[in-house]
């Protein structure tokens, strides 16, 4: 949103995860699963993160939780350096930020009731309890699209979608500034997704979050984000507004990713970019740009110097020589 002031900055965020091998557990090479990547969020702002399996989207969003912590670079909350402070400091920071998974099923502990879900982050950062940790739970589901009398039922007595409604209301109850969507709709029924994006947006304007929303569908990412970041092999290769990276792509990456989005009309046709290889192993990134194994406009210099992340004008950044 412009003129919001930045909520969290990512500056050369790096994540290298050492392969041992050998009985002295000997470090012989790393997986470049994040490799210098660098972008902002404002406040009521959403970041669409996307790219194909293994780019390095989810190792993104457990970096700024601290789920891990990074080889190098910096992550900055209103200016604030939380890789600086200890466990104990961080953990007054951690309510701050909150996290919705991917799958519905596997997040939610069979053996709890919805009260004991959606209530334990208030317990455990001490902010209700007795009859005012009711009140906001009950108040929470009633906000997401279920009932009161579902405070006690157990996660197998829900569908996917409701399920994924009560992973939101847990996620807002701590009322957090910055929520990590990780594929937070593509395991649920193409009916359903629809909803829950809905209901993400209504949340984002009623309690003014900012969202990061990691994802494969671009056509789920078009809809909920303002700018849109697109990750290759460990690096984002361009980062634009929403309508200007769709209707203006630079990058061939992106402009490939772009061509394979179905268009909801019979009558139009697409040119599909067909990209030639496999993604390159993240052990093993190519020299250069590391898209170059697979681009169709690659040249010389594309094998030898890997191009800048560079401002092409109006906050547009792409990572290619001609762009």
């Amino acid at each position: 949103m412009e003129g919001s002031p930045v909520l969290l900055k990512v500056r050369d965020l790096k994540k290298y995860f050492p392969i041992r091998t050998g009985v002295f557990s000997r470090v012989k090479g790393y997986v470049y699963a994040v490799d210098g990547i660098t972008f902002e969020i404002r406040k009521g702002e959403t970041l669409g993160l996307v790219g194909e399996s293994g780019c390095g989207k989810t190792t993104t969003g457990k970096l700024i939780l601290r789920l891990i912590h990074p080889t190098g670079g910096q992550i900055e909350l209103d200016g604030q350096s939380i890789l600086d402070l200890s466990l104990t400091e961080f953990r007054s920071l951690r309510k701050r930020f909150q996290i919705i998974f991917q799958d519905p099923y596997s997040s939610l502990n069979p053996r709890m009731r919805v009260r004991d879900i959606v209530g334990e982050p208030l317990e455990v950062h001490g902010l209700a309890n007795g009859l005012e940790r009711e009140h906001r739970i009950v108040s929470m589901l009633e906000r997401v699209g279920l009932k009161s009398e579902h405070i006690n039922r157990y996660p197998h007595e829900f569908s996917g979608g409701q399920r994924q409604r009560i992973g939101i209301a847990r996620a807002l109850i701590v009322e957090p500034e910055i929520v990590i969507g990780d594929e937070p709709v593509s395991a649920l029924d193409v009916s359903i997704r629809a909803q829950i994006i809905n209901l993400l947006e209504d949340l984002q304007e009623e309690f003014k979050l900012s969202y990061l929303i990691i994802a494969h569908d671009l056509s789920v990412v078009e809809h909920v984000s303002d700018f849109v970041a697109v990750m290759y092999l460990g690096k984002i290769v361009e980062l634009a507004e929403s309508y200007v990276l769709y209707t203006d792509p630079k990058h061939p990456y992106t402009k490939a990713l772009l061509s394979a989005v179905p268009i909801p009309n019979p009558d139009l046709e697409r040119s599909r970019i067909i990209l030639k290889g496999d993604v390159p192993s993240p052990i093993d990134p190519p020299s250069g740009c590391r898209f170059h194994t697979r681009c169709a406009e690659k040249r010389e210099i594309c094998k030898i110097e890997e191009p800048a992340f560079t401002d092409i004008g109006d906050s547009h950044f792409v990572a290619c020589h001609f762009a």
